[in-house]
């Protein structure tokens, strides 16, 4: 198959025309100028200015610095760009996210730049093996497809060899359009001694077959469009840079996704831009997590810090409250993990020893403990090759799954994984015979157990499954000089930084299968490959991702998603659009939010977006048509007038971060603009909207400040009700061990569900947009870890610790619950829900023999705590209006409801005449018992006939019926109860579930 280039897309024809545009008003010579004769050589004593037929062409522009910067500003600002100010350097800057063609753009800008002003010479500089060969591999693709549209114009390409240098002298003579693609490294070493010009790179030396020349002094004559290819990674250096000055370039043109400095920019398509377009995938990532595994000593190295005495972020598990939770803490040396723990015996021994805090060598130590663990490595999580069957499992199936949509579409599905050590996936035995690695092995396990699945048959048919698996995995890496048995060479890590020969071998090979690839012919379908392809490789239907690291991966998510952005293509070659197609799923080594929260981070780093913030220069590309039927721009100053209306009505602060009013007048449609950019309040209201993000919010400005009613508060009838009802009691109890014995054992044997470790596996859709990366969980499956790698804990003495009852009645609690056997399975939730079941038995029993009492005068909840400064009116005033009454016989002038059932009483409280005030009992308002604090809901005061007063505290509830509460809810009610009977015997505590049911008290 040969791939199809639409030539007709919009946002490449607009970075095109970007570049080639700021040339407007040069003059087109067939002719600029002919290359100045080099030395005394005879062959070349022609002077400038003789015919291009004897010496060939290099690039002339006639263009003022004034008319290049009037040009650029145009540019920018049709693009939306805030303008330049002064021409600072002949740097030109696109902006392009991985996967939208920038490669092609560049190579099309080229022709367009030769067709429209006559530039003939042109040097790509790119920054490694992998991006060489993709560029050289990407004129081969697009060789005649150039052809078609520029008419034949004639061409050549060639990749810089230091022993080819005619290959440069022929580009410097040649009268054809010359590009040449030279990779940083090439020619970034050159030495002014001559003592050292034999460590400069060739292309500075004088050399016999350049007539004494040195190859670069043909270059510098050419005066030749220079493209740079990721600027970020080529032009990082102050020696790369002079590198690049001494090509003497006519102007340089620096694309990437991720610019550093971004020097004039012309053109930008960032990561939002092309998502919001459909012009790369959807990215779906799925995150394995483990649940209920807490049988071992969990360590997790985050981070280390020396500005105030060393110190270590960890993650570790910790006991609260019976519960073990896993919590990021710091510890400092000598700190006993036992006790940072809550006292979990399988922390026993780890005491820190030593904290090493020297950048990219983090570490953590233990005194009598063998394990050293460095930052972002794990110990006491599940075994780790079961961890990455599962990855391995869950690729394979979202692979197939898509192979069932896309094949009859004519579509090859790809997978790719990424390992870091080559052996993992292909070794070698003693007598260097190549064997499989373990993921090579897991890998045709689970492809076979996922073929023999009845959903996935049709895509098998009769073929042999383990033929097949084996057929359709390969890997591609660094080849060594060595050779195996067989006389094959042997394949090997590397750096990882493309720059080697080693590496080269791997991308010659993995780019000239690129097309290949995609073809059903090839049975290859998964992708192995060491961590050196995570740049400067990629493949359109790379439809999963799956990073198998032994180690966290120090892998960029722009870096790792950037493989397999680009849209599909099918069997004809053509793109294939739509999200519909277009998902890539990513098999993460951590959850979904968390890798949703660092690709945004990395996108606000790496791009310089700044999420939900209203540039000034936002509003000035918005088209509008004048009264003359004209088409312009809104521009920069008319931008600059509408941010500033934003700012001066608190839409945005001053660093034009939006708020919550611009979300809900955005919402409601109620933008205030400035009269002169009203009439196109549509267009800047679809700005802004994309900005600031998902509206539909809870709005900071719609909550609502509570005040305390003084009317009511200061009321003699309030003091009479609060008088009765403010003061604190203390408690006693008594129960039957052997009856709580009983009935434990019988909760044990009757709801104890105690399942093994489980892998969660969690997917989500991201959304990219102007407010942020936002996931939107779609799916959750779990798959069940049923390996027991873990010493059973000492059950009797931490139950013993945790409830205070003897030995001997826990045992027999545990004994009699026949329920042991579940034990083995998951100790750590075996013991929580024991314990869970044991204290919610003992706080039952308890509530049926306790006794409260008064403690005294002196103990009391006092009046004044109703009322607060204007300054702290926290406690009332965090809540949303929809969630408020209006109230003028309560203590505060709005209401606070928590449910219908309480609306509903609080409207029926304001309704009644015989209600004569009433109070919603704050949080503060806390009434101890076994079973924890209570907080009842109201206090109310009722006359009746003008006469009676009667005293209620009420606890609504959606049903009477006991049956219907939760035991502890229902025993905390009965403690409130006995609370109150034991204060006042004016007060009756009542439970009801609707002011009807309470009207039934007086």
């Amino acid at each position: 198959m040969k791939f199809q280039f639409d030539a007709e897309l919009d946002y490449q024809r607009e970075a095109i025309d970007a570049v080639a545009d700021l040339f407007e008003g040069q003059e087109i010579c067939s002719t600029n100028f002919t290359v100045a004769p080099l030395k005394d050589d005879p062959q070349m004593g022609l002077s400038l200015g003789q015919s291009s037929g004897d010496l060939g062409m290099g690039n002339r522009l006639r263009l003022l610095d004034e008319d290049l910067l009037e040009n650029l500003q145009a540019i920018q600002l049709r693009n939306g760009l805030a303008p330049a100010s002064e021409l600072a350097s002949r740097d030109f800057t696109v902006e392009m996210e991985t996967g939208t063609g920038k490669t092609y753009v560049y190579l099309r800008t080229l022709f367009e730049l030769n067709q429209r002003y006559g530039f003939t010479k042109f040097i790509i500089v790119v920054p490694s093996v992998a991006i060489k060969e993709g560029v050289y591999k990407s004129l081969q693709m697009t060789e005649p497809h150039f052809k078609g549209l520029y008419d034949n114009t004639p061409f050549d390409y060639f990749v810089y060899d230091s022993q080819k240098l005619g290959q440069v002298r022929n580009f410097a003579t040649s009268d054809t359009i010359q590009i040449m693609v030279i990779n940083i490294d090439a020619f970034r070493k050159s030495f002014d001694d001559p003592d050292k010009a034999d460590k400069a790179n060739i292309i500075h030396r004088p050399h016999d077959r350049m007539t004494g020349n040195k190859p670069i002094e043909f270059i510098q004559a050419t005066h030749p469009v220079v493209i740079i290819d990721e600027p970020q990674s080529v032009a990082n250096t102050e020696k790369s840079r002079e590198a690049i000055a001494q090509l003497n370039p006519l102007c340089t043109l620096r694309y990437s996704a991720t610019h550093l400095d971004k020097h004039h920019m012309v053109y930008r398509l960032d990561s939002i831009d092309a998502y919001e377009r459909k012009l790369v995938k959807q990215i779906e990532v799925t995150g394995v997590e483990v649940r209920d595994s807490h049988n071992k000593a969990y360590i997790k190295l985050l981070q280390t810090d020396n500005r105030n005495g060393h110190r270590a972020q960890l993650e570790i598990d910790v006991l609260q409250k019976g519960i073990v939770k896993r919590k990021r803490k710091w510890v400092r040396q000598s700190d006993d993990l036992l006790e940072r723990t809550g006292g979990r015996s399988v922390y026993d021994g780890y005491l820190i020893d030593d904290i090493h805090c020297e950048a990219g060598n983090e570490y953590i130590s233990f005194t009598s403990k063998p394990e050293v663990i460095r930052r972002g490595e794990v110990i006491g999580q599940v075994d780790e090759d079961e961890y990455k069957r599962l990855q391995i499992r869950k690729t394979i199936e979202e692979h197939l799954d898509k192979e069932l949509q896309l094949t009859p579409m004519g579509i090859k599905v790809l997978s790719l994984f990424f390992i870091d050590r080559v052996a993992n996936y292909r070794d070698y035995d003693a007598d260097g015979e190549p064997q499989p690695g373990k993921y090579a092995r897991m890998f045709e396990e689970e492809y076979i157990r996922a073929a023999r699945l009845p959903k996935y048959q049709s895509l098998f048919g009769e073929v042999d499954i383990a033929t097949e698996a084996h057929a359709v995995h390969n890997g591609y890496f660094a080849a060594d000089k060595k050779k195996d048995a067989r006389g094959n060479v042997r394949l090997k890590d590397s750096k990882g930084e493309g720059k080697t020969q080693a590496d080269e071998s791997a991308y010659q090979l993995i780019m000239q299968d690129k097309e290949r690839l995609l073809s059903f012919e090839s049975r290859l379908k998964f992708i192995f490959s060491h961590s050196a392809l995570r740049e400067g490789w990629d493949n359109p239907n790379v439809f999963q991702i799956c990073t198998l690291n032994e180690t966290a991966s120090v892998m960029k998510k722009r870096q790792e998603i950037g493989r397999g952005l680009r849209l599909a293509v099918n069997q004809s070659g053509q793109r294939v659009h739509g999200f519909e197609v277009n998902r890539l799923t990513v098999m993460a080594n951590e959850s979904y939010e968390d890798f949703a929260r660092q690709l945004q981070k990395e996108i606000e780093q790496d791009e310089g977006i700044r999420f939900g913030v209203v540039e000034k220069h936002l509003f000035a590309s918005i088209p509008i048509t004048d009264d003359n039927g004209e088409t312009g721009y809104f521009g920069t100053e008319l931008s600059e007038t509408v941010w500033q209306h934003l700012r001066e009505h608190d839409y945005i602060d001053a660093k034009g971060k939006v708020q919550d009013a611009l979300r809900a007048n955005l919402k409601a449609n109620t933008v205030s603009l400035p009269d002169e950019a009203a009439e196109h309040a549509g267009a800047i209201n679809a700005v802004l909207r994309k900005v600031a993000g998902r509206l539909n919010i809870q709005n900071r400005d719609d909550r609502q400040e509570v005040k305390l009613n003084k009317a009511v508060y200061l009321s003699p009838e309030f003091e009479a009700l609060w008088n009765r009802i403010k003061y604190k009691t203390t408690y006693r109890v008594d129960f039957d061990v052997e009856k709580l014995i009983e009935c434990c054992a019988t909760e044990m044997r009757d709801q104890l569900r105690v399942g093994k470790a489980k892998f969660i596996t969690r997917t989500a859709r991201l959304d990219v947009n102007r407010g942020g990366v936002e996931a939107t969980e779609v799916n959750e499956t779990p798959a069940t870890y049923d390996q027991r790698d873990f010493a059973l804990p000492d059950i009797l003495s931490f139950l013993q610790n945790e409830t205070n009852l003897t030995r001997r009645t826990l045992a027999r609690i545990l004994v009699d619950s026949g329920r042991l056997e579940a034990f083995k399975n998951n100790p750590q939730k075996f013991i929580e829900q024991t314990l869970q079941i044991i204290r919610n038995q003992m706080r039952l029993f308890i509530v049926d023999g306790i006794q409260y009492h008064r403690i005294g005068d002196d103990s009391f909840y006092a009046q004044e705590l109703f009322d607060f400064d204007d300054e702290d009116v926290a406690p009332l005033a965090g809540y949303l209006s929809s969630n408020m009454l209006e109230a003028e016989k309560s203590v505060y002038d709005y209401v606070i409801y928590d449910s219908d059932v309480e609306k509903d009483f609080a409207q029926a409280f304001e309704r009644n005449d015989d209600i004569k005030l009433y109070a919603k009992l704050p949080p503060w308002f806390q009434i101890d018992t076994p079973l924890g604090s209570y907080n009842p809901d109201w206090a109310v005061l009722v006359e009746t006939n003008g006469a009676e007063k009667l005293y209620f505290v009420v606890e609504t509830k959606g049903s009477l019926f006991n049956d219907a509460l939760r035991p502890i809810e229902k025993a905390k009610i009965d403690c409130g109860k006995a609370h109150f009977d034991a204060l006042s015997e004016d007060v009756e505590f009542r439970v009801d579930n609707g002011y009807a049911s309470f009207m039934d008290a007086f």
